[in-house]
């Protein structure tokens, strides 16, 4: 686990440096790409399989939607990533709005951390758009470079937990 954790801190850090978030965008887009092609694929063939026709038309219809996306995006992955650095940023602006609100609406216990997180993620959405389309260049290179670290750090995290759980305890009397 400390390897891996090791390992994925160093990529995630590898990732975020200047010269290859393009790359890193560039390239998750892509294999995205492949996994709705595949995805696609196998629900047109789900589709004929199920064994009964209710359904078979909209599975179809859904694998073939699906199919075409993934050899779109394949096909362009530098502007799919710019297009999908758009739906993102929305995105995170819609979620910001929404999380404001509840939290303002409802005054739970621990709301205020609701409140800064819908603050923050309104004012990453904002600062994704205003800088549209470059920052569909390195955005998703950049989300995908923390999320290595962060899942690095805790895997590590993990293995020292755990390396100190195997120990032996001092008993105190």
């Amino acid at each position: 686990f400390l390897a891996l954790g090791v390992a994925m801190a160093v990529l995630g850090t590898i990732a975020i440096g200047s010269a290859c978030i393009m790359t890193v965008t560039v390239t998750v887009v892509w294999l995205f790409g492949f996994l709705m092609l595949a995805s696609g694929i196998a629900t047109i063939v789900s589709s004929f399989s199920a064994g009964r026709w209710s359904g078979t038309l909209i599975h179809l219809l859904l694998g073939v939607l699906y199919t075409l996306v993934g050899f779109m995006i394949i096909d362009t992955p530098l502007e799919s990533a710019i297009q999908l650095t758009l739906i993102i940023a929305i995105f995170l602006m819609v979620a910001g709005v929404f999380r404001i609100v509840f939290a303002l609406s409802e005054r739970f216990a621990g709301w205020g951390w609701v409140l800064l997180n819908g603050v923050v993620t309104l004012l990453a959405g904002v600062m994704i758009y205003k800088g549209w389309p470059s920052t569909g260049l390195w955005v998703i290179g950049l989300f995908v470079g923390i999320d290595l670290i962060f899942n690095g750090w805790a895997w590590i995290a993990l293995s020292l937990a755990l390396r100190k759980a195997g120990e032996p305890q001092a008993i105190v009397a």
